[in-house]
């Protein structure tokens, strides 16, 4: 099967699946692809998908980027959880070089001189070695949460990575997400009640204040709205 028909066939799954439930979702992909893994980033969307993935198929490979440069939070959340689900298989991901590393290559606080150019060392590049042991990955992006995440199907063909992306809660709102926090008690990153929608690297994410757009927290003062892993 060429790229093409591969992008008609899951185009048409697509179709097929806008109305499927998240778990439903997730069956179907873990059923069809069993050499699938998950992109954690301990976000309120991706520590639901972690509840759900270990009530549906807790063999799951499950990985997150490790840049070096996470809120102490989010590495207290990853613990948490790793208690909350004994035995769940987080992967850890690190860039091919150190902070220190980069510092000495690109200068100190390359975030601040060339962000995209940071992003790509700490998050691209792993990302793109991880993803190359699998035929499928999940991810927590909504369509609300962005411009560039408007148009994401359920499923669908990431010709950057290539390979097949399921995105089980595209079509949920932030209130869906944290419904089902509530609901099944979800271990949660504790930024999130702080004015932090959106959480990324420490050096780059800042205090979304009310009326301000939910993204706006990350990247503050630059033009970037995303790290790359999702265009």
């Amino acid at each position: 099967m060429n790229l093409f028909e591969k992008e008609a066939l899951i185009a048409k799954q697509a179709v097929e699946l806008e109305n499927a439930t998240p778990e439903e979702i997730i069956r179907f992909a873990v059923e069809t692809f069993p050499n699938i893994t998950f992109a954690c980033s301990f976000g309120a969307e991706d520590v639901v998908l972690v509840d759900m993935l270990q009530k549906i198929s807790p063999k799951t490979d499950i990985f997150y980027l490790d840049t070096d440069f996470h809120f102490k939070e989010t590495y207290e959340t990853r613990d948490r959880m790793a208690e909350r689900y004994p035995g769940i298989p987080f992967v850890e991901v690190k860039p091919e070089i150190t902070p220190e590393e980069q510092a000495a290559q690109f200068g100190d606080e390359l975030w601040k001189s060339d962000a995209n150019k940071c992003c790509d060392i700490r998050k691209v590049q792993p990302l793109t070695k991880i993803l190359s042991k699998y035929e499928a990955w999940i991810t927590g992006i909504r369509r609300d949460q962005a411009p560039t995440r408007a148009n994401a199907k359920k499923i669908e063909y990431d010709v950057k990575f290539g390979l097949v992306k399921f995105n089980p809660i595209a079509s949920w709102t932030s209130e869906d997400v944290w419904n089902y926090i509530r609901e099944n008690n979800v271990v949660y990153n504790p930024l999130h009640d702080n004015h932090y929608p959106s959480i990324g690297c420490e050096h780059c994410t800042r205090q979304v204040m009310p009326g301000e757009d939910p993204r706006a927290g990350r990247w503050s003062g630059q033009e970037k709205t995303e790290c790359g892993l999702h265009k």
